[in-house]
């Protein structure tokens, strides 16, 4: 598997995505957990990432704001409720739509290759809810995400 997957069923408010990267498991929660290697991956290209806050600890807050060349804001944020080399659980929440929260619960697989197995599944309130997100380009986002996470991975590693 060398895309993002994902697994959008009628009828339940989940969201699974998995994706198998070419890098050790500790390489790579570390540049999803790192403040300083987030804004090189996260999100579509086309948005700068500016980390306002993140502590990568049970309890911890975390807020990412980004912005378009027009100045448009599209700020997330959320706390992380479990934080350990192999799974983040947080929540997220999108600031342009308040009141709308997902829980996230993010594993990864070490499969003993030097490569590693993510898998993200995402809870949302309701099916209205995780609908609303999918609907708003949440599955090429991420999909972009992931691609620009796989080459900083590589040149990580290097």
């Amino acid at each position: 598997m060398t895309t993002t997957e994902l697994t959008i069923e009628p009828g339940v408010p989940f969201v699974t995505a998995t994706r198998i990267f070419d890098a050790p498991t500790a390489l790579v929660f570390k540049a999803m957990t790192d403040p300083e290697l987030i804004p090189r991956w996260w999100g579509p290209a086309k948005y700068a990432v500016v980390i306002d806050k993140m502590e990568a600890r049970a309890g911890g807050e975390w807020r990412f704001l980004t912005s378009d060349d027009a100045g448009n804001q599209y700020n997330f944020h959320g706390v992380y409720h479990q934080v350990s080399p192999t799974r983040v659980v947080q929540t997220f929440e999108f600031e342009g739509v308040p009141g709308h929260c997902a829980l996230e619960t993010m594993t990864l697989e070490d499969l003993g290759d030097g490569r590693t197995k993510m898998t993200a599944h995402s809870i949302y309130e309701s099916v209205e809810d995780r609908d609303g997100m999918v609907s708003s380009g949440m599955e090429g986002g991420l999909r972009e995400s992931h691609e620009r996470l796989t080459e900083l991975l590589a040149k990580l590693a290097a």
